[in-house]
């Protein structure tokens, strides 16, 4: 009976210290490891935007508790008269809905995505862009409605405390630019999808794979992260 050889394969050496560190992080298949550079690099993003938010959302609150100016009341400036009655935090409210609800399609754009249904994944991304768009158009009308109706500016305020104009504009407005460049991306990917760019691996804008769905599952956690972003907008400058 021969002996089992031993194996005389020797493990890589690697660097310590710093420049160890410096090793893994460089290299992504060992500090990614099976995790694609889209999805990497969407989390790396969104990270860096949660800093961006956070301190908008911050210095909102900071303003709004040393100005000695009275702040308006949310319930009676984001009022909607409808049928002569107004109600307030209605269009507010409808706003929310839409845009959680977006998050749900989105969901499942994703599973149907992964499982290869292009006809299913583009009516759903087509969805999912025409409630992001509905709300952008809904935040444009709200607009309108301070801007006409009430005479807030982002410099001015006639209702009181001159901060709340240009807080409300700078991170709503920043917020709605992130929906509205999803809402094109949505666009984007939902035409790749239905011509099978992404099946038949097209030489193009997001056509890295051939059929791998996983720039829907990327652009589905930008979408989760601009829905969760309002969230905290709608409980902050809204309900308080």
């Amino acid at each position: 009976m021969q002996a089992t050889p031993a194996n005389t394969i020797e493990p890589l050496a690697l660097p310590e210290g710093v420049q160890g560190i410096v090793a893994d992080w460089s290299s992504d298949q060992r500090a990614f490891k099976k995790v694609p550079w889209g999805k990497a690099m969407m989390w790396i993003f969104l990270l860096s935007d949660t800093f961006i938010f956070s301190a908008f959302l911050i210095s909102y609150m900071t303003v709004r508790m040393s100005t000695t100016d009275p702040w308006p009341n949310p319930s009676e400036v984001f009022a909607l008269t409808l049928f002569g009655n107004k109600i307030p935090l209605i269009l507010i409210a409808i706003m929310t809905f839409i845009l959680i609800s977006s998050s749900g399609t989105m969901a499942m754009a994703v599973k149907f995505g992964y499982e290869k249904n292009r006809k299913i994944t583009f009516i759903l991304l087509l969805i999912t862009a025409a409630l992001g768009a509905s709300f952008v158009g809904m935040q444009a009308f709200e607009w309108s409605k301070l801007i006409m109706d009430e005479g807030i500016r982002p410099w001015g305020n006639p209702l009181g405390a001159a901060q709340f104009g240009s807080a409300f504009f700078m991170i709503t407005g920043f917020h709605g630019t992130h929906v509205s460049i999803g809402v094109i991306f949505l666009i984007i990917v939902a035409t790749k999808v239905i011509r099978g760019d992404l099946d038949h691996q097209r030489p193009g804008f997001l056509t890295g794979r051939k059929g791998n769905y996983e720039i829907v599952e990327i652009l589905g956690l930008y979408w989760h992260f601009v829905d969760l972003v309002w969230v905290f907008i709608f409980a902050f400058f809204y309900l308080w």
